[in-house]
């Protein structure tokens, strides 16, 4: 498996204001440059899933596998004999709030998958979370 993390530190910010932001996947094309559209019907809870839409790539549906509202949630993305998960976590230290994700991908084809799309929204993740604060 392999994975990469990005984590940052913030005052000011509490869990619940970012967790609404990132709840609210209709609108993350208004906070994110590098998508067109995410699609949520339902409600943002497990089991539930979201269609996203990269510019530039193929549309993609997105599982939410995990979630602790205002904590973490963590998302999965299904590629041929390859599994893509999104762990977003939000952890409070005192007056400051650590915002970190992590990329991780497994299976057969995990190198192949890793090159073509993980390495990639692993690289933006400085850059999505600067956006998201």
């Amino acid at each position: 498996m392999w994975s990469k993390s990005y984590s940052k530190t913030v005052k000011g910010l509490s869990a619940e204001e970012v967790w609404k932001v990132w709840c609210n996947v209709n609108q993350w094309h208004t906070w994110q440059d590098d998508i067109e559209y995410a699609k949520l019907e339902g409600e943002f809870k497990v089991g539930n899933s979201f269609l996203f839409k990269p510019k530039g790539f193929s549309k993609i549906n997105i599982e939410i596998i995990e979630m602790v509202p205002n904590r973490v949630f963590t998302d999965l993305t299904r590629f041929p004999f390859a599994k893509m998960y999104g762990r977003h976590e939000f952890i409070t230290h005192g007056d400051a709030l650590e915002i970190k994700t992590t990329m991780s991908i497994e299976g057969a084809l995990s190198f192949l998958w890793r090159k073509l799309v993980a390495e990639g929204v692993a690289n933006s993740l400085q850059e999505q979370t600067d956006k998201l604060i």
